[in-house]
């Protein structure tokens, strides 16, 4: 094992930790940047330093087919490669089974994919998915596993989680490096309560360095969501660093934290931003709107980065539509905005304030109290009382009052909630391809100026 994870504060589910990894030592709950091929879009890895940046993720298919993880290893590893010093997380390409499923065939050997550069069919078994992340080089690694998406139901839910577990063990087997590198295995099960216990407590049995929960952030609904990961958290060994895979929205990462989940990686705040859109503490800004166009106002007042601190909005709307930098500038900035809030979850943890910082950020976010009732249930499982962020408890009750209660032991056969209260942080939790349009037009934060 090449990790050591370190506690340093609780509040009930939620926890503050040291993660000391070969390359750098990171602070939890953290956000962790998706560069697929090596780079975060836009950024410099000095850049990403200079904004706080701790781990850093990279694709084993997509580096697999280009440069090539033999070339990586030739010239040294993927930290020398791309000259980063911190640490890095590289996925096993078990992800693209669902996001090229239109090229790939699942066996129990493995994926066979139909290449999208050249065509040609390539095999990725466990066992060669472990030797790629040994060449690439980085911190953590992950086992292939057989990703379904949230929204399928029936036999295949249940053949890939059983798929997963008999995988994990040809992934051991063939990781030659675990002195260097730590496996993390993937949680699978769907939206079956059942089968996610049996995936977690087989996994647990293999006493591996950290554990992912996987399979979610895929279409299904917000309450399903945050129940799969409260029921994991609640089983996966405290010790052990917990991974919430594809999760990048604020609100589900200050609702994961609270519920005892300690890193998160997604594409959604590079991503959000070539569509122009910027992360702030209401919600999100959309810098093409046309009120844009003379605001002299940085994209957020209370934030310390060098884009607000230099740019303003009326700047930024001018790029986004004409010129690459908009995209950079925007990308930076919402990077920034993502490892605050996660210096922020850090500090508030430690410091014995992360109720008043979680009724904080979501008084921010909601400010006319419609707190997604989802939310509200999760944080009555986290022992967190937010009934002064809501509009249906606001009037009675006064917010100086209330008092956090202990955190109750998540009950599998609590009753679901209403659909109106699926959607989540003004967004679906689908995953954005690169030609959709990521964000509503009528979700537009400080909507008073338009």
């Amino acid at each position: 094992m090449a990790l050591r994870f370190e506690v340093l504060g609780r509040f009930n589910r939620a926890r503050a930790a040291r993660l000391t990894l070969p390359h750098f030592v990171s602070q939890t709950p953290l956000f962790m940047p998706v560069g697929t091929q090596g780079t975060i879009k836009g950024l410099t890895t000095n850049q990403l330093e200079e904004i706080g940046c701790q781990i850093i993720l990279g694709n084993t298919y997509h580096l697999a087919l280009r440069p090539t993880s033999e070339l990586i290893d030739e010239l040294g590893g993927l930290h020398k490669f791309m000259n980063w010093p911190r640490a890095m997380l590289t996925d096993s390409g078990g992800f693209q089974m669902v996001s090229l499923l239109h090229l790939a065939d699942i066996t129990e050997k493995g994926v066979t994919f139909q290449s999208p550069v050249d065509g040609k069919p390539m095999l990725l078994t466990p066992e060669e998915s472990i030797q790629i992340q040994n060449r690439i080089g980085a911190d953590i690694i992950m086992a292939l596993d057989d990703v379904v998406k949230t929204t399928i139901t029936g036999p295949r839910i249940e053949e890939a989680m059983y798929r997963t577990l008999r995988w994990i063990d040809r992934c051991i087997a063939a990781h030659k490096k675990p002195n260097e590198q730590n496996l993390f295995g993937i949680v699978q099960g769907g939206l079956d309560p059942v089968l996610r216990d049996i995936c977690v407590r087989g996994l647990v049995e293999r006493n591996l360095p950290g554990y992912a929960i996987g399979g979610l952030a895929g279409g299904e609904d917000k309450d399903s969501f945050w129940r799969v990961v409260a029921q994991c958290t609640a089983l996966l060994p405290e010790d052990k660093p917990r991974y919430v895979m594809g999760v990048g929205y604020p609100l589900d990462i200050v609702v994961c934290s609270a519920l005892g989940a300690d890193l998160y990686d997604c594409v959604y705040p590079t991503r959000t931003a070539r569509f122009g859109t910027a992360l702030v503490p209401e919600g999100v800004l959309k810098l093409k709107h046309k009120a844009m166009a003379e605001d002299t106002r940085p994209i957020d007042p209370t934030c310390s980065c060098m884009v607000c601190k230099n740019y303003t909005r009326a700047y930024i709307h001018c790029l986004v539509t004409k010129d690459a930098m908009g995209s950079q500038l925007l990308s930076y900035h919402n990077l920034h905005y993502m490892l605050q809030l996660s210096r922020d979850l850090h500090s508030s943890i430690i410091e014995e304030r992360f109720p008043d910082f979680v009724r904080g950020f979501l008084q921010k976010m909601f400010p006319k109290g419609d707190v997604p009732e989802w939310v509200c249930n999760a944080m009555e499982v986290a022992g967190i009382k937010i009934s002064s962020c809501c509009a249906q408890f606001s009037s009675s009750h006064d917010s100086g009052l209330e008092k956090d209660a202990p955190t109750k032991k998540f009950d599998d056969k609590e009753i679901a909630f209403d659909d109106k209260y699926t959607l989540i942080n003004k967004f679906d939790s689908r995953s954005f391809g690169d030609d959709e349009v990521a964000i509503d037009d009528k979700y537009i934060a400080n909507q008073e100026v338009f």
